[in-house]
Formats: structure tokens, C-alpha cells, sequence
């Protein structure tokens, strides 16, 4: 949610932080904006949205509704690349306080248009912080609590008479929420000041050049040399020198990293869509994920990111999984492999709700917190509350150096590589995997599979890519039965046991891209409401592989054949009785029911993907959604 960019150096800021922007346009925006820094303006521009005083520097403002695109035609009807600027920052918002206005995107000034602010996260007290400016006689444009952040910034900076970090450093001691920030100040046209607290930001470092960024996305291609700003600290860049420190004035050493990212990882490679090149990507990412730990011939499992804790697994005697979206869909899959592989119950929580109840945590729970981003707001908080009640917390995520690797005990990476597109879908079974990797590790350890059937299983898991592979190849077919359904304006999805999990998963993907209602059910829950909604117009998908509970399966899809209802089945190759009664089937090869997910839920996703498409969805962006959600 919301994207932030920034640079100074020696080169043209405008280029970079358009860039930038185009980079994190996946985080999900409704406006955008930039402001330039004008080290010594030839003449007054009345055309510019905003501006500091006359004489000296001064800071140019642009913002308009709608996308990057709209933003970057707007500049170009300025003409501004006859001018140098090496001094700049740039927004994408979505909407939190205020709907989507020119007036309500960032930047925003202060005032006296001395200041200009960007800023992810919510400040929670600005309503007390407005109303103490207002009486001071401070004027507000926007509808927004990042102006009131500006102008409170302005406040302190002239009663106090402090350089801009300074005034930034003391403002933020008064403010309630989270942020992450980039100032900049036309008294000091050679400063740069960013500040986090709750949402990410991390800082690119080049040879006298420094990039910001909500995450390195917009980097990558200029630096792989990064910092990551932990929460109450700041950063003052001046004189080609970066200086951190926390609120409280406490100098700190930044923990420099190297990006693994390679910029080709961000391109489309010749897909129409980057949702579609990161479905065909999950033979590789699902490989990634176990490369090098797990070993099908010995049974081994090894997960370096826990291995020093891994006694807190070994010994849980309930394990607590915590994630939103997708990744909670991954954690109640585990729930199932958890129980019926290690015998260790297992509760699954929506993230989002366990901080605002009373729950119950042991000391001798495992905590597991699962996050694509590793940025998720709601899940950062449900973390830091297990962590109150001191047990073990074990993080899984996709984002190296990210805010919930940093706040866990230990964890595990899984490999998936960047994902572009707000529907997750490499990210998810790359989390099954590294799941299913830690389960293994604890059922041998608890000897509740024999080492031979581990061994089984575990070269079972090492045979998915190619099966992914596989479902890969079943592309086209995919695509001929979205069109017949692509008008539908409903569907259900249904599957037992391990099939539930993917038909939540599946049905949240068709919402997500293609804004068609989908509900996920158990199929045994069938006959207690949704039946009611069968008809000839209802399309019903299940997942109806080959398991323990097949025949109950094949018992639901007869009923709703009865009623009309229009039959697509997720079934085992050469499943002929299930092909006997669906409309439409698509054939999986036969894998073994706790694997059964990574493979069945390629078929759902390409589904989701060509019903969206044909619709003339933005695919990749779809309306209302963020790919990292950093607020609550």
C-alpha cells in the first residue's frame, strides 16, 4: 500500500523516481505525485501545482489522480526536462483518509510551502494534531493526516528553530501511528530525511548517490547495496553521507545488505501479464523453495532458519499459525498436514482479528507467522502480541531483510523469487512447500512417520515441479473453459480436507482479478445453505481428487448435477466416474493427498487469470487491492 520513492545524487531525479514508481505500481494506488527540488529557479512557474517562497531553492509539486501514466503526461505537458534536478521524491497513495483527489495525493507542503512530506501509514492522533494547528491558524487543503504531519513538522521546526532533521526527529515524538516518510525542506537543498515506524522503507546506497524506496523493487537496478530501517529510527542524508539514527537522538550503525534481486526478475519476460509469468514460474519457485533441504533418497529435511531453535518445534505442544489473504489459506492447509502427519494440534487465526480479543497463548505454543511481503501490518502486530506473551515465534516469508524476518525468532525463507502481481499465486505454494518441509522435519523427529514412508513422501515432494509443469501444459484448455463461464455473475468452490483450503484459495483468486462473487465451502457443508444457490446459471467447482474423503465428493457433485448446476471438477487423471457426472473436468496427476494442493491449485489459478483476462480486467491490478497491505 502506497509506494515511495526517493533520490539524491548526481544524476536526474525525475527519470528515477517515475521509474521507481512504475516499479511499485503492484502495491495497489489511486493517485500519484513528485516533487523536485529546484536548487536555484531562473523564474517564477505560476503553473506548478506547488512551490516554496521566492528566491533560493525551491520545491515543485505535481500530483494528479489515477495512474503513473497520468502523472508522467502532466510532467511532460510542463516541460520540465530542460531543468537539473538531483533532489526529488515521488508517491503512489492509496486511500486511506480522503477519497482519491489531486488534493489528496502526495506530496504534500506545508504552509509556507517551505516543506514537502510523502508518507505511507495512518497517523492516528491527527485529529488532535489538526485542531492544535488550526488554532494556531495553520490552513489545510486536503482531507489527509499527512498534511497535518507537514505542518506540524513546520510548527516545531520554526518555534524551535532546528535544522529540518532535527524538527522531523522532535515532531515525531508527538505523533501516534505508523509511517514511513521522506521530508524534504527548500531551507536545506541538499538534505534528504526519511523516517519509519510501522510501514518499510529501506535505503539504496551508490557511489555518492543514496535511492529510498518502500521496498528495493525500485533499486535494483541502480545498487545492490541496501539498509533497512527498523522502527523509530531515522535517516538524515546530506553531503553525500548517511547518518541514522532513533527518535531519541541515538546514533546507530545501519546493518548493510546485498540484494539478491535481479532486474530481469521484474520484467515480464514476454507474458501479457506478470500474474500469468508468476503461475508458469512455480516449477522453479516450488524447486527454490527446497533446494538443498530436503532429500527424498535419505529423508532428510534441514531448514538452516530454525535449525537453532528447532527444539522450540520439536517441543510445541499446540502449534498457532497467523497470516491474512492467501497466506492464511496456506497456514489452515498446514493445520491439515500438521495434525494428520506430526499429531501436533494446530489452530489457524486470521491475523487481522487476533490482536483486537483476548486470546489464549501458551508459553509452550509455536507461534508460525506466514507473510508474502513480510510487511503485512495486521500480521506484524498479531507477532509482536505472541511475543508479549513469551512464546517462540517462527516466521515464513518471501522478502529477504523485510520487517517480520527481523521481528521473529527464527524462520524460514521460501525462495519464490519477487512477486509482481497482487494476486499471489508463486508465493502461496512456495509456502505449502517450506509448510510441508517443516512438518516432515517435526513428524520424523516425533516418529510419527516411519523413515521409509517419510522418505516416500518427501520424493514425492521433490517429483512436484514437474508436475506443476505439467498442469502448465493444460494452459489452453484452462482458457477454453473460462470462456464459457467468463459471464457468470457466482461461483462456488468445494472441496474436503485438503481440497478445502484450495477451493477458499480458488474462489478467492476469481474475486480478486475477475470482481466475480466466489464463495469457498467444505463440500460436506454443502447441504447445510449453499445447495440453495444451485441452478442451471450457479457454475460449482470442485476439488475432487482421489482421497479419503472421494466418494463423499463424487456424493456432493451428484446432488448438484441434480440441480442443474454446472459442474467443473479438479479430478485425478483418469478419474472416469467423476468425468462421467462434471460439466467440464481438468485431470491432475496422481500425487499424494497432503502434496495434492500444489498441484491442484495451478489449475484454479489459471483459471481465475483467463476469466479476468477475457473480462478486460487489469489483471494485475486489480481495483481496491494492495499487494502489501502496511496499514490496518
Amino acid at each position: 500500500m502506497c509506494g515511495i520513492v526517493g533520490y539524491i545524487g548526481k544524476r536526474e531525479a525525475e527519470p528515477i523516481l517515475l521509474k521507481g514508481l512504475e516499479r511499485l505500481e503492484y502495491r495497489g494506488y489511486d493517485s500519484a505525485g513528485i516533487a523536485l527540488m529546484q536548487a536555484t529557479p531562473p523564474s517564477p512557474r505560476p503553473e506548478v501545482t506547488g512551490r516554496g517562497k521566492q528566491g533560493g531553492a525551491r520545491i515543485l509539486v505535481y500530483k494528479k489522480k489515477g495512474r503513473v501514466a497520468d502523472l508522467e503526461k502532466l510532467l511532460k505537458a510542463k516541460k520540465l526536462t530542460a531543468n537539473s534536478f538531483h533532489l526529488g521524491m515521488a508517491h503512489t497513495r492509496w486511500a486511506t483518509h480522503g477519497e482519491p483527489t489531486d488534493a489528496n495525493a502526495h506530496p504534500h507542503l506545508s504552509n509556507s510551502g517551505d516543506i514537502a512530506i510523502i508518507h505511507n501509514g495512518i497517523i492516528e492522533n491527527y485529529l488532535s494534531l489538526k485542531k492544535i494547528l488550526t488554532e494556531k491558524g495553520y490552513k489545510f487543503k486536503s482531507a489527509t493526516d499527512t498534511e497535518v504531519l507537514v505542518n506540524l513538522i513546520e510548527d516545531v521546526k520554526k518555534n524551535a528553530k532546528v535544522a529540518i532533521n532535527e524538527a522531523v526527529r522532535l515532531a515525531l515524538r508527538e505523533v501516534v501511528g505508523a509511517y514511513a516518510i521522506v521530508v524534504l525542506s527548500k531551507d536545506e537543498p541538499d538534505t534528504l530525511v526519511v523516517a519509519k515506524k510501522g510501514s518499510p522503507v529501506v535505503i539504496g546506497i551508490g557511489k555518492d548517490e543514496f535511492f529510498i524506496a518502500s521496498d528495493a523493487t525500485p533499486l535494483v537496478e541502480y545498487t545492490n547495496k541496501v539498509t533497512y530501517l527498523g522502527d523509530d529510527e531515522m535517516a538524515v542524508i546530506k553531503n553525500n553521507k548517511l547518518t541514522v539514527k532513533t527518535i531519541k537522538n541515538k546514533i546507530i550503525n545501519p546493518y548493510i545488505q546485498k540484494l539478491e534481486m535481479k532486474i530481469e526478475e521484474l520484467e515480464k519476460g514476454g507474458f501479457p501479464h506478470f500474474m500469468l509469468k508468476e503461475i508458469f514460474e512455480q516449477p522453479r519457485s516450488i524447486k527454490d523453495s527446497m533446494r538443498g533441504r530436503i532429500n527424498g533418497k535419505t529423508g532428510m529435511v534441514k531448514l538452516g532458519g530454525i535449525e537453532k531453535l528447532q527444539d522450540k518445534l520439536f517441543n510445541a505442544k499446540r502449534i498457532l499459525i497467523l497470516a491474512c489473504g492467501t497466506s492464511w489459506h496456506a497456514g489452515l492447509e498446514a493445520k491439515y498436514f500438521f495434525e494428520e502427519l506430526a499429531r501436533v494440534p494446530t489452530v489457524v487465526e486470521y491475523a487481522s482479528e487476533f490482536k483486537y480479543r483476548n486470546p489464549v497463548i501458551y508459553k509452550d505454543d509455536l507461534v508460525i507467522v506466514i507473510s508474502q511481503s513480510g510487511e503485512t501490518a495486521d500480521t506484524l502486530n498479531a507477532l509482536h502480541l505472541a511475543k508479549e506473551h513469551g512464546t517462540t515465534v517462527f516466521g515464513i516469508c518471501n522478502v529477504v531483510g523485510s520487517s517480520i524476518p527481523r521481528a521473529t525468532d527464527a524462520g524460514v525463507y521460501t525462495h519464490a523469487g519477487p512477486e509482481i502481481g497482487v494476486a499471489s499465486t508463486k508465493a502461496f505454494t512456495a509456502q505449502i512447500t517450506v509448510l510441508l518441509m517443516m512438518c516432515f522435519l517435526l513428524a520424523l523427529k516425533k516418529k510419527t512417520m516411519r523413515k521409509t514412508e517419510a522418505q516416500k513422501i518427501i520424493a514425492e515432494l521433490e517429483n512436484i515441479p514437474g508436475k506443476v509443469e505439467k498442469m502448465l501444459l493444460k494452459n489452453e484448455a484452462i482458457r477454453n473453459i473460462a470462456k464459457k463461464f467468463k459471464n457468470a455473475k457466482n461461483f462456488i468452490y468445494l472441496g474436503r480436507g485438503y481440497g478445502f483450503p484450495i477451493a477458499l484459495e480458488g474462489a478467492l483468486k476469481l474475486k480478486e482479478i475477475a470482481y466475480i462473487h466466489a464463495d469457498g465451502y467444505p463440500a460436506s457443508e454443502m447441504k447445510h445453505g449453499p445447495i440453495a444457490l444451485v441452478d442451471e446459471n450457479m457454475p460449482v467447482v470442485f476439488i475432487a481428487n482421489k482421497g479419503a474423503s472421494y466418494e463423499k465428493v463424487i456424493n456432493n457433485m451428484m446432488e448438484v448435477k441434480a440441480r442443474k448446476g454446472k459442474i467443473i471438477a479438479i479430478i485425478t487423471k483418469g478419474d472416469a466416474k467423476a468425468k462421467k457426472i462434471a460439466d467440464h473436468v481438468i485431470e491432475i496427476p496422481e500425487t499424494p493427498e497432503p502434496l495434492m494442493s500444489l498441484v491442484a491449485s495451478i489449475p484454479l489459478q489459471l483459471l481465475a487469470y483467463h476469466i479476468a483476462e477475457l473480462n478486460g480486467r487489469d489483471v494485475d491490478k486489480p481495483r481496491n487491492l494492495a499487494k502489501s497491505v502496511t496499514v490496518e
